[in-house]
């Protein structure tokens, strides 16, 4: 196994909703997290989308001169919503793969309101942290509360004793978008790499 010890943030990885049919605080908060990330010198990957929270997140990063990886399935680029003016855009057969790739070109996550596609990722994150397959910083921004029912779920999870209550340190919790990089600035950094590990 490669140690990686103290390894610096290139890239973070963001995951949020497609749909621009949502209250404009989460599209400005989408926008500013795009824009804080380019500022600190930091890289976006994300799903590679032009569409909703996803594509301001993008947009955000790019007006800024930061440099922002797409990574998009087939299925979904077929659907004309890729980026077309992404540093990079990765098209890929599946999703399995795309999540794999963004995991893997990434130093630490940030999870903004998003869907059941949002949901998804997060908790693979979670659970892949858990089983030892990473041990990057994921952090939850609960934006106007947008999360809580979720943060008291997972909690709950841990009080019935289907969790160990250590594993509610796997994530943070922020409110606020301004908080992030600091918090990712803090954040212990992977002691390993996990590229080789997946199942």
């Amino acid at each position: 196994m490669t140690e990686i010890k103290n390894a610096e943030i290139k890239n973070v990885c963001v995951y949020c909703g497609s749909s621009g049919n949502v209250d404009e605080r989460f599209k400005t908060a989408a926008t500013k997290i795009g824009n804080l990330i380019a500022e600190q010198g930091w890289g976006v990957v994300y799903g590679g989308g032009r569409v909703g929270l996803m594509g301001l997140v993008a947009d955000g990063a790019l007006e800024k001169g930061g440099n922002v990886i797409g990574i998009i399935p087939e299925h979904i680029q077929a659907r004309e919503v890729q980026h077309t003016d992404l540093s990079e855009l990765i098209v890929v057969d599946t999703m399995h793969v795309r999540k794999q790739m963004m995991v893997d070109r990434s130093q630490a996550f940030v999870i903004l309101a998003g869907g059941l596609g949002t949901l998804d990722e997060l908790f693979e994150l979670l659970t892949w942290k858990q089983l030892g397959l990473h041990d990057k910083p994921i952090v939850i921004v609960n934006l106007n509360g947008y999360w809580t029912e979720l943060i008291e779920a997972i909690h709950h999870i841990a009080a019935e004793g289907f969790m160990r209550d250590t594993d509610l340190a796997l994530f943070n919790v922020v409110e606020t978008i301004e908080e992030v990089p600091d918090l990712l600035k803090k954040a212990p950094r992977e002691k390993f790499d996990p590229t080789t590990k997946w199942i």
